[in-house]
């Protein structure tokens, strides 16, 4: 899946990531998250849900209980 956001950085770099360094992919869970906002943010409806996607990927699955359970 990390070559897969590389690559989806990649096809969004020049139209909503612009400002960062050509070389540059995030490593941090925090730093990927402000990149999904930006193409989120930037980006046409296809970007929007792969970034989704990707978000979901980035979320850790909850073990906890659920408060109404």
């Amino acid at each position: 899946m990390r070559d897969a956001f590389r690559q989806f950085v990649d096809q969004h770099r020049a139209q909503c990531l612009w400002f960062l360094k050509a070389d540059y992919y995030p490593e941090t869970v925090a730093d990927r998250m402000a990149v999904l906002r930006s193409i989120e943010k930037h980006g046409d409806r296809r970007a929007f849900q792969e970034a989704a996607q990707f978000r979901q990927w980035l979320s850790p699955p909850s073990s906890e209980r659920s408060a109404g359970v």
